[in-house]
C-alpha cells in the first residue's frame, strides 16, 4: 500500500466527428487559450483517436474520453461515457 501511487489519467470532453472505423472514433476536442501578446481568447482544436469497444458512439455525440495505454499506432484514448447523444 505504501508504494502504490494513484495513477491520474487525463480526461477530455469532445464531439465525435468520425465513426467509420471498427471500434475507433475520432473525437474533436476544443479548448480556449489566451494569446500571449494580445490577451485575446482563441479556440484551439485537436482530434484524438479513441477506442469505442461497444460501438455505441455516432457522429455528433458528445463523449468523455480518458488517456490509456497505446492501443494502436494512433489510439491512446478510450471512451468513458456518452454525455449527450446527437439529435
Amino acid at each position: 500500500m505504501e508504494n502504490e501511487k494513484k495513477i491520474i489519467r487525463k480526461t477530455r470532453v469532445g464531439v465525435v466527428v468520425s465513426d467509420k472505423m471498427e471500434k475507433t472514433i475520432i473525437v474533436d476536442v476544443q479548448r480556449q487559450v489566451s494569446h500571449r501578446k494580445y490577451d485575446k481568447m482563441m479556440r484551439r482544436n485537436k482530434k484524438y483517436a479513441a477506442h469505442d469497444e461497444s460501438k455505441q458512439c455516432k457522429v455528433g455525440d458528445t463523449v468523455k474520453i480518458i488517456e490509456t495505454r497505446p492501443l494502436s499506432k494512433t489510439k491512446r484514448w478510450r471512451v468513458v461515457e456518452v454525455l449527450r447523444k446527437a439529435s
